[in-house]
């Protein structure tokens, strides 16, 4: 695994310079949080910036998510609105055309996945009928995503429609396809009461394509500084090692952008003491582990069995939907899983594709 850091918390800084900031301190990966400051897939000439960042990603090796979060980036009065939810059609596919969008620039930049929400529930009506609107919109989204050879992680938020595990498995089942996976926030675990986080990194490593990483309390959902928090990373980084997590795990420190160096020394500083790879079976102090960051050897990834492996970990512990597939194992990834290849993928109408005659290392695409 490897560590990144989101755009968010560097708001008043260049993109450019964020990469070199970021790349200098040991960071590993970008989530690049598409606004209007950062790149703003929706605006004239985007696909130059979006070059311009490829090309600094690629000499500091450093891998991409796209984030959709940004606040005001369709309504400048109303934070993160319209949502897909919104019972106004032409709000609602506002929202599924930045999507849509972010989808594009995740295209053109190689990213490991686009991670995208529900939103907040725009009125009255009946969950089936928020649910129908998600799924349906989700659908859509999966299949724009599928043709551009793009993962899609959806993160359950507190204070949205799908703020809990279990709704995401509810909305995972309905959904059903294989590039549709998790984002999963380990503070907002905590601020949900969902926990301990490590059971469901186990039970839904098959789909975990994604995680943003911060301290948090139960019950207030404000992204702290670790160790001012309630997260139990000793927890999390030995299930992260047990099932052989190879991605990124992205700081989401957004409101700390005012001190964004320092609290990006911070945290590389407190999340290099955790070694997933070195984790005895007993969860360790967080004084004796030690994370180490960018290239590492393929791990050994555990089979996941839902009922038998862990049955210590109860019912409170949101599954898989049952007749849902597996999606790629978080720990089979392509070869070049921790760093980004030296050189950009042909283009083919702005979008990167692989060569056909690329040889058997190519990174294998869903119904491959």
């Amino acid at each position: 695994m490897f560590l990144g850091y989101n755009t968010n918390g560097f708001a008043h800084h260049r993109l450019e310079d964020v990469v070199s900031i970021l790349a200098d301190l040991g960071y590993r990966g970008l989530a690049l949080t598409a606004d209007f400051h950062s790149i703003d897939p929706l605006a004239d000439r985007w696909m130059e910036r979006a070059r311009r960042l490829d090309t600094k990603l690629r000499k500091a090796r450093m891998r991409v998510v796209i984030e959709t979060g940004a606040r005001f980036i369709l309504d400048p009065k109303r934070k993160h609105q319209p949502t897909l939810l919104d019972p106004d059609r032409h709000a609602s596919l506002d929202r599924l055309y930045f999507l849509e969008a972010c989808v594009r620039l995740g295209a053109a930049l190689e990213a490991d996945a686009v991670s995208f929400w529900s939103g907040a529930k725009p009125d009255d009506s009946p969950p089936r009928i928020h649910m129908a609107r998600l799924v349906e919109a989700c659908l859509r989204l999966s299949d724009f995503a599928g043709d551009r050879g793009i993962r899609l992680a959806f993160e359950p938020e507190p204070g949205m429609f799908i703020d809990t595990m279990d709704k995401f498995a509810e909305l995972h089942g309905k959904v059903n396809r294989k590039n549709f996976g998790l984002t999963l926030d380990v503070g907002h675990l905590v601020c949900m009461g969902e926990t301990p986080v490590g059971a469901h990194i186990r039970r839904w490593q098959d789909w975990l394509w994604n995680i943003h990483i911060e301290d948090m309390k139960k019950g207030i959902h404000e992204h702290l500084m670790f160790g001012e928090g309630e997260v139990d990373f000793s927890d999390m980084f030995a299930a992260l090692s047990e099932i052989g997590y190879r991605r990124g795990l992205y700081v989401e420190l957004s409101r700390h952008s005012h001190d964004a160096v320092e609290t990006a020394k911070k945290a590389m500083a407190f999340l290099r003491r955790f070694d997933p790879k070195a984790a005895p079976k007993q969860t360790p102090q967080a004084d004796e582990l030690v994370l180490e960051v960018g290239v590492s050897e393929p791990d050994s990834v555990v089979t996941q069995d839902e009922a038998e492996r862990h049955p210590e970990m109860g019912p409170a512990v949101a599954l898989p939907p049952a007749g849902d597939e597996g999606g790629e194992s978080a720990g089979q990834e392509r070869a070049d899983d921790e760093v980004r290849q030296a050189q950009p993928l042909q283009v083919e109408d702005g979008i990167r594709v692989q060569p056909v005659d690329q040889g058997p290392d190519r990174h294998p695409r869903e119904g491959e």
